[in-house]
């Protein structure tokens, strides 16, 4: 048993239709297993949709939700993106007290964080921050000591970088695989 407590990204491909998110979680919950994050959207085709599921556990304890994910009968492919070369992003929407004191500070450290200024008012900054997990926390984390109002993640997306989870799976030969 190795990875306990490490978050593991799980992407699952699934029909889209209505309860298909609902099984998903009453595995989870049923279970005892805690999900961290999740997001879910259409795929290309809108007949299926893509699931992403952060979660912690052992590498025994990922490899069981796996299997019980791949028994739900929307699900058409279920991959651990954790054990192979996946790219993960999410979107961070904080809202930041700036005054004139302060606002040339601020506008450097959005600058060098690469982030997008999409709100101002009197003295409200709404940003977006987007990158890996670690990028939009340390970004919260230098903007602390400026005041957050609000801070909201969207969750994470993953996707490989070869080919070894394709976004269509070959069903009746109606699709071919992504690369």
């Amino acid at each position: 048993m190795g990875n306990l407590g490490v978050n593991h990204t799980i992407s699952v491909l699934v029909s889209n239709e209505v309860g298909v998110l609902s099984r998903i979680v009453d595995l989870f919950s049923g279970r005892g297993y805690n999900i961290e994050s999740l997001t879910v959207a259409p795929a290309l085709d809108s007949i299926y949709s893509r699931v992403t599921i952060v979660t912690q556990g052992d590498d025994d304890v990922i490899e069981q939700i796996c299997k019980q994910l791949n028994r739900l009968i929307p699900v058409i492919k279920v991959a651990n993106l954790s054990i192979g070369d996946a790219i993960e992003y999410e979107i961070g929407l904080l809202k930041i007290f700036v005054n004139d004191e302060n606002r040339a500070e601020f506008m450097n450290i959005v600058a060098q964080a690469q982030a997008s200024i999409m709100d101002v008012n009197e003295k409200l900054y709404t940003v977006k921050i987007d990158g890996d997990e670690k990028k939009v926390q340390t970004f919260a984390e230098l903007v602390r000591p400026f005041g957050i109002k609000e801070f909201v993640r969207s969750g994470k997306v993953a996707i490989t970088k070869s080919g070894q989870f394709s976004t269509f799976k070959k069903l009746k030969d109606e699709f071919v695989k992504v690369e």
